[in-house]
């Protein structure tokens, strides 16, 4: 295309795409944004749009479509939705004024990281972008939301740290260097799981004096006093966080006013399988809010807190000191009915201060904007008012930090009227007696046509031309009329400015201030009116430290409320939290379960871990028992009293966990070549690899992806494993009855099993979790629950009676040989090979194995059990006498215990 011979406004266009080369390119031309040639052929397909076309010189026609300029919005939002970058370029001139071709420059560039539009964010979440800086050996992090002004950074050493800090944060967009790109990681597995755009920076951006020099021109300090002098990977990812800001917002960043170093061993780390299978903050299969832990709790009033509640879910709290805290705040509010529901209806009225900040900074903020800003700073006094006389030290706290703003209230208020326009460009926004230049123009514009007819009496008195007309012409603007009669009356001091037929017009001095204040005070008033405004805007931003300081305050504030809320309706008690490593909660309940049953309707349970003897809880009992809920009520229990909240249960003492693991259900990874069995597997090593004993794991029907014998001896080993090596509290519910032999074989190790009652052919489910091991599985009377046609269930009772007397069989290594000649040319070599595979497939009657580093268990003799079994399946009841019966069963009492 370079070649060839182009329009001037296609050439400006196709100059500014070189420029932005990986965007779509909005192209200001009057009311609308056009895209042409490839961004018009993508535009047009993802959006819908009727694909055109322009002459754009040379004689040839470019593809072409549009969107009108006030909607794009949504129509950036559809584009970043589906991975497109999009460049903005507007008009920078008055095109009636312009002379020759309209100037357009690129405003901004719009990224899935980089959204700052109110229309298409969602108040209630974050909208991340974060950096990544890889040295070879360990990773810098930095994490924004430019929409709000927050910015953290920590380091990584491995992979999976990684990975932990991607899933806490769930960033829309990664920016990295080229190093992290060759690192290993799968760029295009991480953006399937995580739904993100990666983008690959340049080098310089990563250069030493260039990072230095950015970051202390944007903090206006040093880099000790940014507290990055010694934190090499933590300074290069965050300059390259804020030169990317920079590249894409083409402006201010002011907002952007500190930077915030953590450590991830400051929280509980949640993977993003346990985020999704504990339902966290969406729904694990319709990815809706409701029917999540965040559904339950979030009672917020503002969006700021709505965030930060978000935050505690994704974050919770290892440090028992900062639990209490929030728990002594939340028990407060609890017991100060009247303060808390007045507390509630004035944060009510608060806006999101965050993002209309940002929007300050960006100087995009309308007047609509700073009324909304004036309406939420007038409720800071009364708000720091309600809380004066609270004792709990994160109250004091919040009252000591939150400014009034007070100054900056007054400062709108006197400026801005009540209901100013949407347009700062429009007029009429500032109050009368702010601006005195302004009140002139605005005197000029309503009283003009007085003024003219004051002047025009005064010459008709003063001349004695009764005839004497002052009119409007387009070209001359205001004159003096007078008819040619009255010509011998005209003074020296008018000034003739045309002739007519029958008459002359004349202008004086005074009438050409009146026609240059009258003609120009609309135009000039709007001017000076958003000068103005634009001062005020600028004013307010000088500010921003101040106001991010009260709003930070505002949202810690609201999630506590919303935390003594919902305690306060649900009945929820405040949990001990101990060191020591002990989960005992009383009557505990689900808490999003029981708020979908009507009320009195969930089954609360007991549950007891610890480090000693109730280490692992092997739970047993059919499908549709309640075992998962009641496993997922466990962790959302110790969950929420990480984060500070009270706990749906009678009693509770909950142990600080550095982790929640947990192997719930699976799906097959099709993308990557990996089947259901391989994912659980998958799941089930990291978690082996990264638990401690400070852990809480839950896992659900461990190897239940593959054949009976091999799903069993998996499920087997990571108990033992779990209970020899990594020592983690677990809750293990599974369908293979053999596991419950390992209570009292492996230390800690405790059978519990849901209860069920079973008449006649009618099974009830009692959602109790008691002690012991189930019986049997019910499999089969679950699916007559589901429907499942009669002739299928009675035939699968048949085969199951079948299957179960010939493993009885072949546990006695007595079945018969099956009839096909291929299997009786095996001989007795095939047969005794087929005994000892099934001696090996038979975890049930092998010892726990003890891991290296532990001391190496001995095996019991199991001959004399073999034999009894071996004799009882050779027996013929049906000839037997009631004595013959009662000798045999002593002679096997004696095979299985001969000390005896």
């Amino acid at each position: 295309m370079a070649e060839k011979k182009f329009s001037p406004m296609m050439q400006q266009y196709l100059d500014s795409k070189k420029e932005y080369p990986d965007a779509l390119l909005f192209y200001r031309i009057g009311d609308f944004y056009e895209m042409f040639f490839e961004d018009a052929k993508k535009a047009s397909e993802a959006l819908d749009l009727v694909l055109t076309g322009k002459d754009c010189g040379g004689g040839e026609r470019a593809p072409m479509c549009g969107i009108p300029y006030h909607a794009a919005d949504s129509y950036i939002a559809r584009l970043v939705s589906r991975g497109y970058k999009v460049a903005i370029a507007e008009q920078m001139e008055d095109p009636k004024l312009a002379k020759g071709l309209v100037k357009r420059e690129v405003i901004r560039v719009v990224t899935p990281g980089t959204l700052t539009s109110e229309s298409v964010l969602d108040e209630r979440k974050n909208n991340f972008l974060m950096s990544i800086f890889y040295d070879g050996a360990r990773f810098g992090v930095s994490t924004a939301d430019i929409s709000t002004g927050e910015f953290l950074c920590t380091d990584c050493g491995e992979r999976g740290e990684l990975l932990d800090e991607i899933s806490r944060f769930s960033p829309r967009e990664i920016v990295c260097n080229h190093s992290f790109m060759i690192s290993g990681m799968e760029i295009e597995e991480l953006r399937e799981r995580f739904s993100l755009l990666v983008t690959e920076l340049s080098d310089s951006v990563y250069q030493e004096e260039n990072a230095d020099r950015l970051l202390e021109r944007h903090f206006h300090a040093t880099l000790s006093g940014i507290g990055l002098s010694d934190r090499e990977l933590e300074k290069l990812s965050a300059a390259g966080a804020l030169s990317y800001i920079y590249e894409t917002q083409k402006g201010s960043v002011s907002h952007i006013a500190n930077i915030r170093r953590y450590q991830s061993s400051q929280f509980m780390i949640l993977d993003s399988a346990s985020q999704r299978n504990l339902e966290l903050t969406e729904t694990l299969r319709e990815k809706k809010k409701r029917g999540s832990l965040l559904w339950v709790l979030d009672r917020t009033r503002t969006a700021m807190g709505a965030r930060l509640l978000r935050r505690f879910l994704e974050q919770p709290l290892i440090d028992g000191g900062e639990i209490r805290r929030r728990q002594d705040a939340v028990e407060e509010l609890c017991s100060h009915y009247i303060e808390r529901e007045e507390l509630s209806e004035y944060l009510n009225t608060i806006y999101d201060l965050e993002r209309l900040l940002g929007r300050i900074s960006y100087q995009s903020a309308n007047p609509r904007d700073l009324l909304a800003f004036k309406q939420s700073l007038r409720l800071l006094p009364d708000i720091r008012q309600q809380i004066s006389g609270f004792h709990s030290e994160l109250i004091r706290e919040i009252y000591e930090e939150m400014d009034e703003l007070s100054d900056l209230y007054k400062l709108i208020d006197e400026a801005l009227v009540e209901d100013p326009p949407l347009s700062a460009r429009d007029g009429g926004l500032i109050r009368e007696g702010y601006h005195e230049e302004a009140d002139h123009y605005r005197l000029a514009r309503k009283k003009g046509k007085e003024w003219l007819a004051e002047l025009e009496s005064y010459e008709r008195e003063k001349t004695g031309i009764k005839s004497l007309r002052i009119r409007y012409n387009r070209i001359f603007g205001y004159c003096i009329e007078v008819s040619n009669s009255f010509k011998n009356l005209v003074p020296d001091y008018f000034i003739r400015k045309q002739t007519l037929t029958g008459a002359e017009r004349y202008t004086t001095d005074r009438l050409e201030e009146l026609q240059n204040e009258i003609l120009g005070a609309e135009e000039k008033l709007n001017a000076l009116e958003y000068g103005i405004f634009c001062q005020l805007r600028d004013r307010i931003a000088e500010n921003i430290p101040r106001v991010q300081k009260s709003s930070r305050e505002i949202a810690l504030l609201d999630c506590m409320l919303s935390l003594s809320r919902v305690a306060a309706e649900r009945g929820y008690v405040r949990p001990n939290i101990n060191s020591e490593g002990r989960i005992r909660i009383r009557e505990g309940r689900h808490p999003v379960v029981e708020r979908l049953l009507r009320e009195g309707m969930f089954v609360s349970n007991d549950t007891l871990l610890d480090k000693g003897e109730e280490r692992i809880s092997i739970i047993t009992g059919p499908n549709m028992a309640g075992k998962s809920t009641y496993m997922r009520q466990v962790a959302l229990i110790v969950l929420m009293a990480s984060i500070g909240s009270f706990v749906p249960a009678e009693e509770a003492d909950i142990a600080v966990c550095d982790r929640i693991f947990t192997r719930v259900g699976a799906s097959d990874d099709l993308a990557s070549g990996q089947s259901t069995f391989m994912v659980e597997m998958n799941e089930v090593a990291n978690i082996l690899r990264n638990a401690s004993a400070d852990s809480l794991l839950i896992l659900d029907e461990i190897g239940r992806g593959t054949s009976t014998f091999d799903g069993l001896s998996i499920a087997w080993a990571v108990v033992e494993y779990l209970s020899q090596v990594v020592k983690a509290k677990t809750l293990f519910a599974t369908h293979y009855h053999e596991l419950t032999e390992l209570e009292g074989r492996l230390p800690g190790v405790n059978n519990y099993c849901v209860a069920v009652s079973k008449h006649d052919e009618d099974i009830i489910f009692l959602r109790k979790i008691i002690p012991g091991g189930a019986d049997q599985s019910y499999g089969i009377d679950v699916a007559g629950l589901a429907g499942v046609p009669s002739p299928v269930i009675e035939r699968a009772k048949e085969i199951s009676r079948e299957l179960s007397d010939a493993d009885i069989l072949r546990r006695t290594h007595e079945l018969p040989e099956p009839s096909l000649s291929s299997k009786e040319k095996g001989g007795e070599g095939e047969k005794e090979e087929r005994e000892k595979e099934r001696e090996k497939e038979s975890p049930g009657e092998a010892e726990p194995r003890t891991f290296p580093g532990k001391e190496e268990r001995g095996e019991e003799d199991g001959a004399g059990a073999k034999e009894a079994l071996r004799c009882l399946a050779s027996l013929d009841l049906n000839r037997m006498t009631p004595l013959d019966a009662i000798n045999t069963l002593y002679e096997l009492r004696e095979k299985l215990s001969p000390e005896r």
